[in-house]
């Protein structure tokens, strides 16, 4: 269910408040360009400065928008085991297909903290869900052997690696097994995982070019590696200018001057720098997206 590319949607905003409007056009316009699968309220999606209502809200606008066509892998991550669980069981009460859930931050687990934890999200919602490994943002690592652990319970059924780190991804996909998904969290990191034996990518670049991930991992899941690695390297310095400043700074600024949303986020996260805006539209402009 949760393979191909799954976008990770921004969270629009106007005024301050969610852009329900704007938020249904970028779902239609995901689902339009063929998208396997859409993620909100993930860390593209700011879930750290939405309010618990904004957050539901969030999740119910894009699953009402998407009416089925593809699956909703609703982001439901706290590092309150208590709190992912209410968020997780509203996702499921608001019709998500699955919901991504990133591995506690700040209180820094041990492996047999975090094993616990996602036992104890399964075990309360009874729903599909996905790991969230992204060391960057929790200063803790699910290792490999922890991951093979996860995958022995019945609802984890997947993870999103975004380690960084090909080898310990193999090694995850070599401990697990072949029904468990494994996903790049990193855009510029699809392909090689792909070549490993991934099945996709959760990605923050396909909100600005949907058509052009879904080209390179079908193309590549075809059996056409040619084809996906040109396109891989033609979206390699959107990849680099996507991610010149944290995500999703550069990526709402992208979606801003293609006129689908505005550029806007919450404190602690501010505007794109003057010239790193300018790398970005020559990018965009290079690629015939602006």
């Amino acid at each position: 269910m949760f393979q191909g590319v799954f976008t990770a949607l921004v969270t629009p905003f106007r005024d301050d408040s969610v852009d329900e409007r704007a938020l249904e056009a970028l779902v239609e316009r995901q689902i339009g360009a063929g998208i396997d699968g859409l993620v909100p309220c993930g860390s593209t999606g700011e879930a750290a400065t939405l309010s618990h209502a904004e957050h539901r809200r969030v999740v119910e606008v894009v699953v009402a928008a998407a009416r089925g066509r593809v699956p909703v892998l609703a982001g439901t991550g706290s590092n309150s085991t208590r709190e992912a669980i209410e968020l997780t069981r509203h996702a499921k009460e608001a019709g998500a297909d699955g919901a991504l859930l990133i591995s506690p931050y700040y209180n820094k687990p041990t492996q047999e903290g975090i094993v616990a934890h996602y036992a104890a999200i399964a075990r309360e919602t009874a729903f599909p869900l996905v790991v969230y490994n992204i060391p960057g943002r929790t200063s803790s690592n699910v290792l490999p052997a922890t991951i093979a652990r996860l995958a022995e319970i019945e609802q984890v059924v997947g993870v999103k690696e975004s380690s960084g780190n090909l080898d310990q991804m193999a090694h995850v996909i070599a401990s697990v097994p072949e029904s468990f998904t494994v996903l790049s969290g990193d855009d510029s990191l699809t392909l090689p995982l792909l070549s490993i034996g991934g099945q996709g990518v959760i990605s923050t670049t396909s909100n600005v070019a949907p058509s052009e991930m879904v080209s390179l991992v079908r193309a590549f899941r075809a059996g056409d590696a040619g084809r996906a690695r040109d396109v891989h390297h033609r979206l390699l310095p959107l990849f680099d200018a996507l991610f010149v400043e944290t995500n999703p700074i550069p990526v709402k600024a992208a979606l801003a001057m293609l006129g689908l949303c505005r550029d806007e986020m919450r404190l602690p996260l501010t505007g794109l720098s003057a010239p790193n805006r300018e790398r970005l539209a020559v990018v965009l402009k290079d690629l015939g997206l602006l």
